[in-house]
């Protein structure tokens, strides 16, 4: 059984099977005898004997609506963020390609569940679909030919932003514009890295209201996952649990002509191959 790891009113289950609107759970601290706990967090840090445990499991589990998951990260160490990781992102702004990945933090504050409602702050609000990873085991510089090794799994993210907020000031500053409630949403639950056989390369879309406004890959990113990971734990120890969104790629709102930005009841549907969908209403 592949490894999906969820939360569920604040405890940890791990997903047997599931359909677009549907997910059959079992909550992962009863079915272990509490050999796990019930806080998500702590599953991050066990992830070998995680996915053990996982390949033993022969419980069906209980069917909820994937609309009730909570994230499954909730409360990371670090939320970190790169931007700019696209090509074509970068080619519709006009911008060059970076020499070193473009880091920023998003605060934990920001976390909403996968498929929470966005309150949107002004007119001005935009969409990013996002590969999300969450750290593993984690550590200090990292090669890249281990950094899978050292992370738990992927997700899906969206990283809404509000485009006034990141350029009121110059130099702009991301971290508060991407930041207010329900701004980070990842989900529906992480999927096992050793389970991603083709993680490097994963179709990602994103359509608000049924139009499609992002459609790539991430073969398509500027640093590969390894390489921001060894990049990242050559400078900060990272912790199991730590949530990094990868960038978005070419298709966001500000970069179009006219721009064009979210709206009250705008409904985003962000999807990534092999790994799942979360959906949001702009209230």
């Amino acid at each position: 059984m592949t490894l999906r790891l969820a939360s569920h009113r604040g405890r940890a289950h791990l997903v047997t099977s599931h359909n677009d609107s549907a997910a059959w759970l079992v909550d992962l601290e009863k079915a272990s005898n509490k050999k796990f706990s019930s806080d998500p967090m702590d599953a991050y840090s066990k992830w070998d004997q995680l996915r053990e445990f996982a390949e033993s499991l022969r419980d069906d589990g209980n069917e909820i609506s994937i609309s009730e998951l909570d994230s499954p990260s909730p409360r990371p160490r670090q939320l970190i963020a790169i931007g700019l990781n696209y090509r074509r992102h970068a080619i519709e702004f006009g911008l060059e390609i970076p020499s070193s990945p473009l880091t920023f933090t998003k605060f934990p504050s920001s976390i909403g569940a996968p498929n929470a409602h966005v309150p949107l702050q002004n007119d001005c609000t935009d969409w990013e679909a996002e590969f999300v990873v969450v750290v593993g085991s984690g550590g200090r510089n990292i090669p890249a030919a281990k950094a899978w090794d050292h992370l738990a799994g992927a997700c899906v993210g969206q990283d809404i932003s509000d485009r006034i907020g990141q350029f009121a000031t110059n130099p702009p500053q991301f971290s508060l514009g991407k930041s207010h409630q329900n701004h980070t949403v990842f989900g529906p639950w992480v999927v096992d890295a050793r389970d991603l056989a083709s993680r490097d390369c994963l179709n990602i879309t994103c359509t608000v209201s049924g139009r499609e406004v992002q459609n790539s890959n991430t073969s398509d990113l500027i640093f590969s996952v390894s390489e921001i990971i060894e990049y990242l734990s050559s400078i900060l120890e990272l912790y199991p649990g730590d949530v990094i969104y990868t960038g978005t790629p070419n298709g966001v709102g500000t970069s179009r002509k006219p721009p064009e930005y979210l709206k009250k009841d705008d409904v985003i549907v962000s999807t990534i191959e092999s790994i799942g969908t979360i959906t949001n209403v702009c209230i």
